[in-house]
């Protein structure tokens, strides 16, 4: 019997999302091991959104954490995290969620982005109207032109973030860069490209610190080049995909180690002809921005996914005799975190069989907050 492939499957309504936790926690090991230093991980959890999936990164000493929703950073408070960084700059309703958050978990640390005075001084003024200081991190972009301001000029850029550190109710702690632009296979030029786009952020650092501040914490990165960053000493890393991987990260990246430990389960609703299937995985049920394939299934490689729709997706096979209606396919996303929201429970899998369900609690956007 295959790792993936279920005793009880009969029992298990498709389509449904699969989580196998001992494959999550050798993907937790492989990371700590790739990196070196616990203090050093911030890891994402847009990927799993669970409690029991950072209790699991709690149970190996991660204790820091990086998420991009306020849903996502509740549920890091009620799971006791320690210290988690919103990485996003909260506009509008999400400043005053931001601060009951902060105010519900008073023993998780919380921290934000900002990339503008001006948002800056209007996410202070709820926070010093509480008597509160946020600690904040200047969101710079280093290249995937979706948030933050550009690391130069420096004299600039510095002073800004010194702007930040004497603002009553927020105060200037670190910078934040993203990478997620970049996907080359080859990792020599990743490093290349990821190294270029990191050098002027070291730059700006190395100028906040002779301003006679303290050195400002860096987080980076994330799956793709976390091990980059990690050649840099001091600067945290964060990487999300890690801990479920997807197809398409696993063909991105070969060098890469981390093995599949979640899957999506599909079954045969209809024959269609001599070459093609129906199953019930709809654009609801699989992460759909990328173009087919965006599921490959394990007990069927040869399976062509093609028409796709709400609730149906059509797949082309060598010979629909082997796929009668009712047939289970076992398939790796594309894409895992996305496809991980789609659900609002994940079924646990040990030894074969799914023995639990934990609720993605933070597909949500609101869970009390």
């Amino acid at each position: 019997m295959h790792w993936y492939e279920l005793h009880n499957i009969n029992t298990i309504d498709t389509p449904a999302v699969l989580v196998y936790p001992e494959r999550m926690r050798e993907n937790i090991l492989l990371l700590k091991k790739t990196v070196g230093d616990v203090q050093r991980l911030r890891p994402h959890i847009k990927t799993s959104k669970m409690v029991e999936a950072v209790q699991l990164l709690q149970a190996e000493g991660i204790n820091k954490f990086k998420c991009a929703t306020i849903a996502e950073a509740e549920m890091l408070g009620l799971a006791g995290a320690a210290d988690v960084l919103l990485a996003y700059q909260p506009v509008g309703p999400k400043i005053d969620r931001l601060l009951q958050v902060v105010e519900q978990y008073p023993d998780t640390k919380y921290a934000c982005l900002v990339d503008n005075s001006a948002s800056a001084i209007t996410i202070a003024a709820v926070f010093a109207a509480a008597q509160r200081t946020l600690p904040v991190y200047l969101d710079l972009n280093i290249g995937m032109n979706r948030t933050g301001i550009e690391p130069g000029p420096y004299d600039d850029v510095r002073d800004l973030y010194l702007e930040l550190q004497q603002i009553p109710g927020i105060k200037a702690v670190g910078l934040h860069a993203y990478d997620g632009h970049l996907h080359d296979t080859t990792f020599e030029l990743r490093r290349e490209k990821c190294n270029a786009g990191f050098a002027p952020v070291l730059a700006l650092a190395a100028a906040i610190a002779d301003a006679g501040t303290p050195a400002p914490l860096i987080v980076a990165g994330g799956t793709p080049t976390y091990e980059i960053y990690a050649e840099h000493a001091g600067v945290e890393c964060s990487p999300g995909t890690f801990i479920f991987q997807d197809w398409g990260y696993k063909e991105q990246h070969p060098e890469q180690l981390f093995d599949f430990a979640a899957v999506v389960i599909t079954r045969v609703i209809s024959v269609i002809d001599g070459k093609h299937v129906c199953v019930d995985l709809g654009h609801k049920s699989v992460a759909s921005e990328n173009p087919q394939p965006r599921i490959h299934f394990l007990n069927a490689p040869d399976a062509e996914p093609q028409g796709h729709s709400e609730e149906h997706l059509v797949v082309k096979v060598p010979d629909t005799a082997s796929y009668p209606v009712g047939t289970v396919l076992y398939g790796i996303p594309t894409h895992i975190c996305p496809t991980v929201a789609l659900y609002e429970r994940a079924g646990v899998v040990e030894n074969n069989n799914c023995v639990a369900w934990w609720k993605v609690v933070a597909r949500d956007r609101k869970i009390m907050i």
